[in-house]
């Protein structure tokens, strides 16, 4: 088949390899230096984006658990999340608390007794808020009517930086404290939380060690991205390496990806690589909804129709428009690299929750009991009725994503440098594993997944890397690979996506490139549905078909050695029940006609990159 090389399922053991630590005899602790490397890589998950009690937000709410408790929840431990009691199914590989740094300061006020600030009038009626209708009124004060105003500004019980640096150190205190090498690393992390005009423009800012920030910056000290950018270098320049996520673009209202730079002047070269510079991911998902593409703007895409969230539309002025999305922001990077010799938007993937009850990683569907924002989503009524404030009506939230990375440790330092050479992936919640390799000089075919990456490491390149420039008369191969959640189903397939630049303009096609039970996959890279519908009554899944593993060999057909491209990979598994399934069989809600009792989940890979010469 043109284009097909090879399109093969096995069933083999992932082949990745559990690090292990020695620990210091007189202090106990893991070292990193002890800790066991697998140069082929193993794959980690972890979240980036979750919010406590120092969050305001989530403290309105009524969230009380702090970051030491998100911490234990993401390791395994359980956690009383408003008096009830939560477990997170599968323990997570990493974690970073989030805490909007706009609030730290306050939250120090509010939670520490003889704090400054601390028997304000304001901080007062905000911990004792009992109700949702309280709760709503506070948010609409201190939050959403300031953070989105025209002027935002710290609240008037906010009692200066030295509160800011006491609660950014009580985090500090707990990334420390859980952070072990080998088994579980803990990342120093805060959001910066720039949100002009209601357009979310937030990003999680990133350490790669101990050595960070002494007083982390808001928007209320750094407004936009540009100046954020300018205060990273100087963070970096002082020995603090970091980097940003940007939020998800699909409620940035055409800001994440506008032509024109903060002040309204087209975008130069010189933006284009400060933002490479220091921001590598992007966040592909959260809570608030799924940012690869909508059917709106992707009808050819038949599987575009997933967690959209578009009642977002009903909140501070947005509106769904083409330019909010991940797959147009890459396009558009490719034209940019074309005009400019630089691409801004050379993203590799990130998933978070955005949780706001300190529940990191909570993305079961079947463990979403006390859903994500407190007081707005806690019970199977309020999700069926209400709204998360300021945001979408709350069926159509989901419990959110994860990142994925391929690191030869679980370390800070292993984690972070694979975060920062995009060679990571995002999942929809999900366990599943996905890798791929580019290159020209790649067989038809490999027997296992270990010679698999024995060949990409020795003779292409990884997830989040660029091809060379092409010999003449050479194709681009892929080698691709996926396994499936081990609590999950099977797997449906593997996809690429391309995007492309031809005749100065933006184009993109879908390729099937690997197919479970047997199916086969046509000349233009098309395959045939599988029906595994969910169990009606019990929500069970279909646990005959689909596959454990896929892998394939891939070679664009169509590749032309003049024009950029990028390819990544999506894997898409079998349906499961969404969790408004489980809150119509647990507790006989209903939902509107529209929201779905089955969903498919996925992973998105990281793209590869070809930059094609340019002409003198």
């Amino acid at each position: 088949m043109p284009g097909l090389i090879a399109s093969i399922t096995l069933l083999l053991a992932c082949g990745d390899n559990a690090n292990t630590t020695t620990t210091s005899p007189e202090t106990g602790v893991a070292s990193v230096d002890s800790v066991v490397r697998n140069p082929m890589k193993d794959a980690y998950f972890g979240e980036t984006h979750v919010h406590t009690a120092y969050s305001l937000d989530a403290y309105i709410g009524g969230a009380r658990l702090r970051p030491e408790d998100a911490y234990r929840f993401a390791m395994g431990e359980e956690v009383l999340s408003h008096d009830i009691k939560m477990r997170i199914n599968t323990p997570l590989d990493f974690c970073a608390v989030t805490d909007h740094a706009e609030y730290l300061g306050e939250m120090y006020s509010m939670m520490t007794p003889g704090a400054p600030g601390n028997d304000h009038e304001a901080t007062t009626a905000i911990r004792n808020a009992k109700t949702y209708e309280e709760a709503m009124g506070l948010f609409t004060k201190y939050v959403a009517g300031n953070n989105r105003g025209a002027k935002p500004t710290h609240p008037e019980f906010y009692q200066g930086e030295a509160t800011t640096k006491s609660g950014w150190k009580e985090i500090q205190a707990a990334t420390e404290k859980y952070y072990k090498p080998g088994k579980f690393t803990t990342l120093h992390a805060f959001e910066w939380s720039s949100a002009p005009g209601g357009a979310n423009l937030h990003r999680n800012i990133i350490f790669r060690t101990s050595a960070v920030t002494d007083l982390p910056m808001s928007s209320y000290e750094i407004p936009r991205e540009e100046a954020l950018w300018a205060w990273l270098k100087k963070e970096n320049e002082a020995g603090h390496t970091v980097l940003a996520i940007p939020h998800n673009s699909n409620a940035s209202k055409g800001k994440m990806f506008d032509e024109n730079d903060v002040n309204g002047n087209p975008v130069t070269a010189d933006y284009a690589r400060t933002r490479q510079e220091y921001e590598p991911l992007i966040e592909m998902m959260q809570i608030k909804g799924n940012s690869e593409v909508v059917p709106r703007f992707w009808a050819e895409d038949e599987f575009a129709n997933f967690e959209n969230a578009t009642t977002l539309e009903k909140y501070s002025g947005r509106t769904y428009l083409e330019k909010n999305f991940v797959r147009y922001g890459l396009k558009k990077g490719l034209e940019y690299e074309t005009t400019l010799g630089v691409n801004p938007y050379k993203y590799g993937f990130a998933g978070g929750t955005d949780n706001h009850n300190g529940l990191a990683g909570n993305t079961g569907d079947d463990n979403y009991s006390v859903g994500s924002h407190g007081l707005a989503d806690l019970t199977a009524e309020n999700r069926a009725t209400k709204a998360v404030d300021g945001w979408a009506e709350a069926y159509d939230i989901n419990p959110g994503a994860l990142t994925g990375v391929w690191a030869p440790a679980n370390t800070r330092e292993d984690i972070y440098d694979a975060m920062k050479a995009k060679e990571t992936f995002a999942t929809s919640g999900v366990r599943i594993k996905c890798r791929m390799f580019g290159g020209f000089d790649l067989s038809a075919s490999y027997a296992s997944y270990a010679d698999m990456v024995k060949a990409g490491q020795a003779t292409a390149v990884p997830m989040g890397s660029d091809l060379p420039i092409a010999a003449a008369g050479k194709k681009p191969a892929f080698l691709v690979w996926a396994a499936k959640d081990p609590n999950g189903p099977g797997l449906d397939r593997i996809q690429i996506i391309k995007g492309w630049i031809e005749n100065g303009k933006m184009k993109e096609k879908i390729y099937n490139v690997a197919a479970s039970d047997g199916r086969s996959i046509d000349a233009d890279g098309k395959v045939a549905n599988i029906n595994a519908p969910i169990d009606p009554k019990t929500g069970a899944f279909n646990a005959s078909l689909g596959a454990s593993e896929l892998m394939a060999v891939w070679t664009d057909p169509s590749f032309d050695a003049s024009q950029h491209a990028f390819y990544y990979m999506r894997v898409l598994q079998l349906p499961t029940a969404r969790w408004t399934f489980y809150d119509k069989l647990r507790a006989g809600v209903k939902f509107p006609k529209e929201v779905p009792d089955a969903i498919v989940e996925r992973a998105w890979g990281s793209p590869i990159w070809y930059t094609a010469k340019q002409s003198k």
